[in-house]
């Protein structure tokens, strides 16, 4: 989890606010603004621990004992052309769809470079963008320049 289960924050800030609470009888009558002063720090820093306790007693409940902060999902992406809805949508890309979408490109220029519309270099230099690309989005910006070799309006 992480030191003191996460609490460090809270611990900084009530070693802070005890801090603040134990020096305001000695400041007592020193200044009247002193007064008014650690009233109010006094007072926002207790309630910032007993938010900031809260906060990660929440954060702990909902992921669990075991959450190592934000690791990298298998989940499948939705790409970007997806939620905008354009007429090229692909909706859900998983690992495997991916392999078949970077296959299908791969087709595609091969296609390409057999009408002659793409030379010999720029061919070998898309294929390897498509066996470089990592993400959906790398796979969709190959796959948009592709068509607009198709279709050069």
């Amino acid at each position: 989890m992480g030191y003191l289960k996460n609490h460090l924050a809270t611990l900084v800030m009530g070693v802070f606010a005890a801090t603040l609470s134990a020096l305001w009888p000695y400041f007592n009558g020193f200044a009247p603004v002193l007064d008014f002063i650690f009233l109010m720090a006094v007072a926002v820093s207790w309630f910032l621990v007993i938010v900031l306790w809260l906060a990660q007693m929440s954060t702990n409940y909902m992921h669990g004992p075991g959450h190592a902060g934000h690791a990298v999902s298998s989940a499948p992406v939705i790409s970007a052309a997806a939620e905008a809805g354009s007429p090229e949508t692909v909706g859900v890309v998983g690992g495997d769809e991916m392999e078949s979408r970077r296959s299908d490109l791969f087709i595609e220029v091969d296609d390409l470079k057999n009408d002659h519309t793409l030379s010999e270099e720029d061919a070998r230099s898309m294929q390897q963008r498509i066996d470089a690309a990592e993400t959906d989005a790398e796979i969709e910006d190959i796959a948009q320049e592709i068509s607009r070799i198709r279709s050069p309006d």
